[in-house]
Order: structure tokens, then C-alpha cells, then sequence
């Protein structure tokens, strides 16, 4: 049997605490703040594995998973090549989308808005907080670039460690990049695909919340 018959009876019945406007937070940072510590609590894994959407110049799309590494009233940090697909995408269209799918606890957060890139300094303090490994691999891959095989990979990942054995520099073509919300949305789950949509709304310094139609 096609196995895509099976999808129309995927169904799962969410239900949740009523996501109301009075109990949610004065702003989106703090309300974030608390839905995550929610979901590190439920025991997530990756809690802080978000959904990284953006577009070229021309509007060609393109997503992929990447980790949250930091997040207050300024926006939501995440690090990576910067000749990467999506390095290429934010230079030449800088806004993103960011999804985190928390879906054992029946919960989405969405976050749109502008993206910079983080000073120097801060992406090398990041990147020397990393393991060495990991410091070697952000040398190593030259990410979303073809490569010939796996064994070229791991042969410029020795030699790379050859050459630094202790404390690789921060790439040039690596490093942060903030995301400036402009509007985020908390989604929970509810009976009867009646799901709560709350969104934040940047209105010049101020938040404007907001009901969405599920």
C-alpha cells in the first residue's frame, strides 16, 4: 500500500492551557523566556533547535535546522558561515524567519525580522567557547559548497589540526548573526484544531499583542 494514503488519518488532538492575552507577558523576550525554560523543563531535546527560514535576492526559499545560542530585548543569536547558503541569503536579503517546534509540549513560537551580523568580538568570543573540534570543523567545511567525497572532508579536518593543535583563530568567513524581531507568535495547541495564536507586534519602541484567527 502507497504509504501516503496513511497521512489523511495522522491526526493528533492537542490539548492545552488556554492561551490567554491576560497572562501573557508585557513583551516577547520575557514571554520567550518563559516558554523556553518551559520547554527545557519538559525535557526537549534541543530545546533550543530552531527552524531558520530565508530568501535570496530573487525570493528563492530556503530553511534548515540551526541551534539558538543566545536571546534578549535585542534579538535571537545564532552563528555560522557566512559563505553558507544561508550566509549568502541573509547578505543579499537580510530578514529571516525562525521557527522553534516544541511539539511534545504542543507549542510553536515564530519570530520575523531584519538580521545583522554580530560585532567581531562577539563572534570571537562565541567561537573560542566552542570545542576544539567543532573550531577546527567550522575551518574545515566549507558549508554548502560541493565537495568530492567524506575522505576529502576528514583529510582537511587532520590537516587543519596539524596546523593548529591547540587554539584555532576565528575564520573570516565565519561568525553570528541577530535576529531583530519585528513580530513573534506563540502558538499552543487546543481541541478541535481551535489552536490560541498570540502575536507581538513592533509598533515603533512599544509591543502590540494581538489575537490570530487559528
Amino acid at each position: 500500500m502507497d504509504s501516503a494514503s496513511h497521512l489523511p488519518g495522522l491526526r493528533h488532538s492537542y490539548e492545552g492551557e488556554p492561551l490567554l492575552e491576560s497572562g501573557m507577558a508585557a513583551d516577547p523576550v520575557t514571554q520567550f523566556a518563559l516558554w523556553f525554560a518551559d520547554a527545557v523543563a519538559a525535557g526537549l531535546p534541543e530545546p533550543n533547535a530552531m527552524v531558520v527560514a530565508t530568501s535570496s535576492a530573487g525570493g528563492r526559499p530556503s530553511a534548515r535546522t540551526v541551534l539558538l545560542k543566545g536571546f534578549d530585548e535585542r534579538g535571537f543569536v545564532f552563528f555560522t558561515n557566512y559563505e553558507s547558503r544561508k550566509g549568502r541569503d541573509l547578505g543579499e536579503n537580510p530578514r529571516a524567519c525562525l521557527l522553534f517546534p516544541w511539539h511534545p509540549i504542543r507549542r510553536q513560537v515564530r519570530v520575523e525580522g531584519s538580521v545583522v551580523r554580530l560585532p567581531r568580538e562577539d563572534s570571537a568570543a562565541y567561537f573560542h567557547s566552542r570545542p576544539y573540534g567543532s573550531r577546527i570543523g567550522a575551518w574545515a567545511s566549507r558549508q554548502s559548497a560541493v565537495v568530492e567525497s567524506r575522505e576529502q572532508l576528514d583529510a582537511r579536518f587532520r590537516e587543519l589540526a596539524e596546523r593548529w593543535p591547540q587554539d584555532p583563530p576565528l575564520p573570516d568567513f565565519w561568525g553570528g548573526f541577530r535576529v531583530v524581531p519585528a513580530e513573534v507568535e506563540f502558538w499552543q495547541g487546543q481541541t478541535d484544531r481551535m489552536h490560541d495564536r498570540l502575536r507581538y507586534r513592533r509598533t515603533g519602541a512599544a509591543w502590540t499583542l494581538e489575537r490570530l484567527a487559528p
